[in-house]
């Protein structure tokens, strides 16, 4: 029996088996599967394949899972035709290693018809190559079904990607799993980058701190988790993941993919964000919806397509990319938020921390729903891809980062009050630098009711106080409070003390 009650089908035996079936093509090259997405292709000026979707963006409210919803014969109904997709038509079969830990690492098979090599070639980038095992997760994505579903048995590790052509979707497909397993094993899934940074502390001395970033998809989590810090050796910031990691209960961090990131494009700055930018134009990237010209010119901030344009980019492409994914201990926690009544940095006790997670306050990008791109937007843990409980991830997420004694910070990488000051790249990297180093003073304001920073070396923090931004602060500030408390309330199994610390 599921979660839900719901009878389990062994939908995945009925499957093919790919090194035997004739209608299969197993693992073929990177190479080979270039060569059979070349119909679609347009080679950019980089000499790197771009490649135009139809669905530009996830299909969130087409995708349901057996945990959290009652399956019905339509939902099994949709996996059924996965089944008979892979059996019948002639796909491609890839598998791939998501994840390096020894507690957190599976095998990932997806099959995609053969018409969609692209799909195919751009998910294989994202993870390194299979040891040969029998695979714990498997998807089945078909563009060419009628109509749209998303439909996912998590105990079974099985999902059907029907009716989308969104390398997202595929990507998405494994992650949301890993994220599942791992929580499973006492740990907790995170939408989040990571990375290692040793510096000089205020003493002098070497010192490593291992940081962790929570993030929608286009707030800046891509370009924190990934940015140098301008540190010089022997100081140094190392990237570990970008997009997806699991807290485990020993305090290290899993990471997830180990060959390429999927980063979003409009916007990518080659003086603010150039590690970023180096890879996205080298050969070894993959452009899906990039305004590219017939000649192979590439504007990375032309729309031309979808907002939410994206790059398939390779980590041996950023100097920055560490050669492990897996961070050893986590010491700092980020919220990234644009919430413009939030300051460029405060630090959470860790019923505020949970606070934050649970709020996970930002902006609706065009990676979720390009209709409200721009409007504010609460998603627990900014991780549109939890199953179960969201207030069961809550308390967790409290537990576990008090018991590992972790410090939280919320971080504004937007602006304050109306837009009439912007918190860029260079104040959120001193900030980071600084408390890396352990050299910002902090002081607990009465008016804002947070801990905020009085001195963050190299930046004037008092021009950036948030009530000099906002006219009627108080005001504002309680129907924040106000509207917050109200969220909080929907989610029966979060912890009272949780809710009572709402800031």
């Amino acid at each position: 029996m599921s979660e839900t009650g719901t009878e389990r089908r062994p939908l995945r035996r009925g499957l093919p088996d790919p090194k035997d079936a004739s209608n299969v093509r197993y693992n073929p090259s990177l190479e080979r599967l270039r060569e059979l997405a070349e119909d679609d292709e347009t080679t950019t000026e980089f000499g790197s394949p771009s490649y135009v979707s139809e669905y530009r963006s996830r299909s969130s409210e087409k995708t349901k899972n057996a945990v959290d919803s009652t399956f019905t014969a339509d939902d099994y109904g949709f996996l059924e035709d996965a089944v008979d997709i892979a059996n019948d038509r002639e796909v491609l079969c890839v598998d791939r290693l998501m994840g390096r830990h020894p507690e957190a690492t599976f095998c990932c098979r997806l099959f995609v018809p053969r018409e969609h090599a692209r799909i195919a070639l751009a998910w294989a980038k994202l993870f390194e190559p299979t040891d040969g095992r029998e695979p714990d997760l498997v998807t089945v994505q078909d563009p060419d079904y009628e109509g749209t579903a998303i439909r996912v048995l998590p105990e079974e590790g099985f999902t059907a990607v029907l009716g989308s052509d969104y390398t997202g979707e595929a990507k998405k497909s494994f992650l949301r799993l890993f994220m599942y397993r791992t929580k499973r094993l006492g740990g907790l899934g995170l939408h989040a980058g990571s990375k290692r940074v040793r510096v000089r502390d205020a003493d002098g001395e070497m010192t490593t701190v291992g940081q962790v970033f929570l993030g929608l998809s286009a707030t800046g989590k891509s370009t924190l988790t990934s940015h140098g810090l301008w540190l010089e050796e022997p100081e140094e910031a190392a990237m570990l993941q970008d997009d997806v990691c699991a807290l485990l209960p020993d305090g290290s961090v899993a990471g997830s993919e180990g060959q390429g990131l999927f980063i979003k494009t409009i916007g990518l700055d080659e003086d603010e964000q150039p590690a970023l930018y180096d890879a996205a134009t080298d050969e070894s990237a993959i452009l899906e919806n990039v305004a590219v010209d017939d000649d192979g010119t590439v504007d990375f901030d032309e729309p031309r397509y979808t907002k939410n344009s994206r790059a398939i980019v390779q980590r041996s492409e950023l100097e920055s990319a560490d050669e492990g994914i897996d961070l050893e201990t986590i010491d700092q926690v980020f919220f990234i938020t644009r919430n413009p009544l939030m300051p460029p940095v405060a630090k959470l006790d860790e019923e505020q921390a949970a606070v934050a997670f649970m709020l996970g306050e930002s902006i609706e990008t065009s990676a979720g729903d390009p209709s409200r791109a721009g409007e504010p937007i609460r998603v627990v843990g900014t991780n549109p891809f939890i199953i179960g409980s969201e207030g069961e991830e809550g308390n967790r997420f409290r537990d576990l980062t008090a018991e590992l004694d972790v410090d939280c910070f919320v971080i504004n990488t937007g602006y304050l009050g109306e837009e009439s000051t912007d918190v860029g790249v260079t104040e959120s990297v001193t900030i980071l630098t600084e408390l890396a180093r352990g050299t910002v003073g902090w002081t607990d304001d009465e008016t804002t009711g947070l801990t905020i920073p009085e001195e963050v070396p190299g930046l004037d923090i008092a021009e950036y106080y948030v009530p000099d931004h906002v006219d009627d602060y108080e005001d504002a500030a309680a129907e924040l409070r106000e509207e917050r408390r109200e969220y909080l309330a929907v989610f029966e199994d979060l912890d009272e003390g949780i809710r009572d610390a709402t800031y």
